[in-house]
């Protein structure tokens, strides 16, 4: 599996480089020191805490201050199963003890940037704080540690996992990016909300200052424990709501990059307007739109109705189609397209809404709403006043939904208010939603259509989903582990409909070319820590002059 994320990532970056600048542009260069990093960011920070926050708004400006336990490879982030030790020293540690025991060497060179020394005790505080909170506070990656049993620190540079059973998951749930390590005097003083407005880090850059509305800025930390790294003097993280404006400071030369990604059109129009100056990586993502029905409100409650809905969708066309206007592409279904535990085409096609014959599928459409009453079904679609892809997406939809005679318009609410209506008050009737995760880790990405997860919010119960989801969790062998995915998926996409699924996300990140060594993830999520970045300061002179 490993080999074949590799030639995939390889692949993806090739080609992107290769297009704009031939053979010579991929050799290995020399990375320079000094110069500052400017990032224009399209979205607010919630809270300083990785171990609540979920958004690329926070990681962003945020992550460069923290280090991980483990991380991905920075210089294979593509890879699923590539990871290296930050905090941690030598190569990350194989299970032992039948798979259930993990145990971590901390290096003794690492510090907080207070100058407080980071030791076992604090990365084991810090997993105690995302595995087992207290009651009252809150973890977003909790579920993804159901397996752990305890965490020890018999002394200063060791920390044991115990796992209940063996599972393909730890490593990768251990090396999400949001796993800030916090110094345990910290949480002891302060508790365990004070990291939501506060930072004490261990990352390649200092918090130098964080003003709302207009920008987070970061300077080197001389005493990061990865020597001769950073490469950068420090960082800008520029706020920019609207995307046009990101667009054009990259095209103006008042920002470097963009993490998240932009639509094709605007590649295509930096790259004419930029030539060699401009950098294209491009990526698939693990980061899919879902249809999310309300189970409890009528005619969400009828499994015909919402499969109807969904056997409406062309989903092959709206590829050809939003691909040349939006930030999705690719057709899959509840796993990462490609990965050896997704489905294949074939597979596919036996789910509702995948078979290649539309028309067929909208006439099966049109028989269910009728033999369910609701023949002329009018729906509103709650969605999130986001261009790129929500919008864009959502208006799509109307349009399929209407060419089975559903009357739908949209409900459009900001990001605050839509979250609002999706986790309290619950009054909508049909949503888009996202599942959009780091590391490309399925059996854990999954969990998204799970019944009581945190994060769904279709409002219904299925003990079947459930007992194979725990099934899975403690499968160790990945035929098996196929088997029952397969069972899983159609359960959720096809017998129940519960929610399905749009089109999956393709990443575009066009950045200035003078900015080197940052190489492009499945995920805006990953490879953000700054330190391998740097900057070709005779490029950027010949491009932006000074």
């Amino acid at each position: 599996m490993k080999n074949f994320w590799r030639s995939t990532a390889t692949t993806a970056l090739t080609v992107g480089i290769a297009a704009l600048f031939g053979p010579a542009a991929a050799q290995a260069e020399t990375p320079q020191y000094g110069d500052e990093l400017r990032i224009v960011v399209g979205s607010k920070i919630p809270s300083y805490d990785g171990h609540i926050e979920s958004t690329f708004g926070m990681i962003h400006p945020i992550r460069p201050f923290y280090s991980l336990l483990i991380r991905v490879n920075p210089d294979n982030p593509s890879s699923p199963t590539d990871f290296v030790c930050d905090v941690c020293e030598g190569d990350v540690p194989a299970a032992t003890d039948g798979g259930t025991k993990y145990t971590f060497k901390i290096r003794d060179d690492v510090k907080f940037h207070d100058g407080t020394p980071l030791t076992a005790h604090d990365v084991k505080a810090t997993f105690d704080k995302i595995a087992f909170p207290p009651e009252g506070i809150a973890s977003n990656r909790q579920a993804y540690f159901k397996t752990v049993e305890s965490i020890s620190a018999p002394d200063d540079r060791t920390v044991v996992f115990k796992l209940k059973n063996p599972t393909g998951t730890f490593l990768p749930s251990v090396a999400m990016p949001y796993n800030f390590i916090y110094a345990k005097k910290d949480l002891d003083a302060h508790g365990y909300t004070w990291h939501q407005k506060n930072i004490n880090g261990s990352g390649a850059f200092k918090f130098v200052e964080h003003v709302p509305g207009s920008h987070v800025k970061g300077t080197k930390y001389e005493g990061y424990h990865h020597k001769g790294q950073p490469y950068l003097d420090g960082y800008t993280a520029i706020s920019a709501p609207k995307m046009s404006v990101r667009l054009q400071a990259i095209r103006g030369g008042q920002a470097d990059i963009e993490f998240r990604g932009f639509p094709p059109k605007a590649r295509d129009d930096l790259v004419k307007a930029l030539g060699d100056d401009i950098t294209v990586q491009e990526s698939d993502w693990n980061c899919v739109l879902i249809v999310t029905p309300n189970h409890k409100v009528k005619p969400m409650d009828d499994p015909k109705v919402r499969k109807a809905l969904s056997l409406a969708i062309d989903r092959k066309g709206g590829s050809q189609y939003l691909s040349k206007i939006a930030i999705v592409k690719t057709v899959g279904g509840v796993v990462f397209p490609g990965h050896p535990l997704a489905a294949t085409e074939d597979e596919l096609k036996q789910l509702a809404g995948y078979g290649d014959d539309i028309e067929a599928n909208r006439a099966e459409a049109k028989r269910l709403l009728k033999e369910a009453g609701h023949e002329n079904l009018k729906v509103t679609l709650h969605n999130r006043g986001v261009d790129q892809p929500y919008k864009v997406v959502g208006t799509w939809l109307i349009d399929q939904w209407k060419k089975i005679g559903v009357q739908a318009d949209q409900w459009v609410q900001p990001t605050t208010p839509f979250y609002a209506t999706l986790r309290k008050k619950k009054d909508f009737t049909i949503s888009l939603d996202f599942n959009c995760q780091s590391i490309v880790n399925p059996i854990a990405d999954i969990s998204k259509f799970l019944p009581g997860a945190g994060n769904n919010y279709a409002e219904f119960q299925d003990e079947q989903l459930i007992k194979w989801y725990d099934e899975l969790l403690a499968e160790g062998d990945q035929a098996k582990q196929r088997e029952i995915i397969r069972k899983y998926e159609k359960r959720v996409l096809d017998e129940l409909s519960s929610q399905f699924i749009t089109l999956w996300w393709y990443k575009i990140n066009p950045h200035r070319s003078y900015v080197k060594g940052w190489k492009i993830a499945p995920s805006h999520y990953l490879n953000q820590a700054l330190d391998n970045i740097w900057i070709d300061q005779a490029e950027k002179k010949r491009q932006l002059g000074g």
